[in-house]
């Protein structure tokens, strides 16, 4: 029989400020190297075609490690396993400046992919111990940090871009990682992961029991996971073109619509607690991808750049806690392996969406590229409807 860990209120509270923090420190690392990619093109003399391949070992070390990261949190604890990858994405961060030809850039960016898929999975599957343990709809806030640390890493990594080389800039981010992670990870070592409320689902004996339909219920998640990313990756590699080149906006307006995407999802996950606890988890998801189908339509087709921005801010309103739900979901159902299936998908929809839109925008337009993240916003609020009572 398995013994019950009761963790008192306070460590409750304490547990979900060290996860926050390792939520926001994933984002805030993640977006300072990626604000460094054009210097490390050039360092490299990488060509924008190498270069592609390249970034695509961040994509293949996540892909491959975020199965076998579901293992490793059963066995060894979710508290450790994100311990573990924090130092390991700290470290991981300073190795692309180090390189100097798009196949070595390749090389070390399997690994700082399969840290940055791993500890995903390792926090998201303690965040969901910790929501069941709660009996409230925190998911959302952790993604929020993910999504404040991001923006703090980008604004801080404009702002040393002029004055620090891509070695010291990244070198310093493995330092303040370390350091967080030495505060943060004490902390959460110091607290047993919660068990299971008893009316609620038992996640820890749900890998052992699940059948067919508790996988396809996982899987489902996972495809509203991916429809999700999708969505981000597609506005993130293609906003600014489309404001530029169709709506003939400055460069200056063209970068504006990606920032306009990443606050409003923000603010929406940031409310995402409230939200959830008055419509509930499949109003939520169904409102959600509405809103955002709308929302891309209006981004996609509106004639004028002002009306394209908001369509952006109405996307990211609708998608933001889309994903969150999903992982949340497929955690409770399976445990960090049902974690670790979602976060594949999700992150294959991050991965199809770019080269899906360009190949799109070639055969039709851009703007009739862009409205397949509609149909797929409009997808995952399909799914959810239709599978409302078997996730019930």
């Amino acid at each position: 029989m398995r013994t019950r860990i009761t963790v008192p209120d306070d460590s409750l509270t304490r547990l979900r400020i060290a996860l926050t923090v390792f939520f926001a420190l994933d984002g805030f690392v993640f977006a300072g190297w990626v604000v460094r990619i054009p210097a490390i093109k050039e360092q490299t003399g990488a060509s924008a075609s190498a270069l592609g391949l390249a970034l695509l070992g961040v994509s293949a070390g996540a892909v491959i490690t975020m199965m076998l990261t579901g293992r490793l949190c059963r066995r060894y604890g979710t508290h450790r396993v994100t311990v573990v990858c924090a130092v390991l994405l700290s470290l991981s961060v300073a190795l692309p400046p180090l390189t100097h030809s798009a196949v070595a850039l390749g090389a070390v960016l399997l690994v700082f992919g399969a840290a940055y898929g791993s500890i995903n999975v390792a926090f998201n599957s303690a965040a969901v111990d910790l929501v069941g343990a709660l009996r409230r709809p925190i998911m959302p806030s952790f993604h929020a940090a993910f999504s404040l640390g991001g923006m703090l890493g980008a604004g801080l990594g404009g702002l040393v871009a002029g004055a620090l080389s891509p070695t010291r800039h990244l070198f310093g981010l493995t330092v303040i990682g370390l350091l967080v992670t030495a505060v943060a990870g004490r902390a959460l070592l110091r607290i047993p992961a919660p068990a299971p409320s008893q009316d609620g689902p038992r996640q820890t004996s749900a890998p052992r029991r699940r059948g067919t339909r508790t996988r396809g219920l996982v899987i489902t998640f996972g495809l509203i996971a991916l429809c999700t990313a999708y969505g981000e990756g597609a506005l993130a590699d293609w906003s600014a073109l489309h404001l530029e080149h169709d709506l003939d906006a400055t460069p200056g307006v063209a970068a504006v619509g990606y920032s306009c995407f990443a606050l409003a999802m923000t603010v929406g996950r940031l409310t995402g607690t409230r939200l959830l606890e008055r419509l509930g988890q499949t109003r939520t998801l169904v409102g959600g991808g509405t809103t955002a189908a709308l929302g891309m339509l209006l981004g996609a087709l509106a004639p004028s750049v002002w009306a394209a921005l908001l369509g952006f801010m109405i996307t990211g309103l609708g998608l933001a806690n889309l994903f969150p739900v999903a992982v949340e979901r497929a955690g409770r159902l399976a445990g960090p392996d049902g974690v670790a299936i979602a976060s594949t998908l999700g992150y294959g929809g991050m991965l199809l969406g770019p080269p899906a839109i360009g190949f799109m925008a070639d055969w039709f337009s851009l703007p009739a590229a862009l409205t397949s993240v509609a149909a797929l916003a409009a997808t995952a609020a399909a799914i959810a409807l239709l599978t409302r009572r078997a996730a019930g």
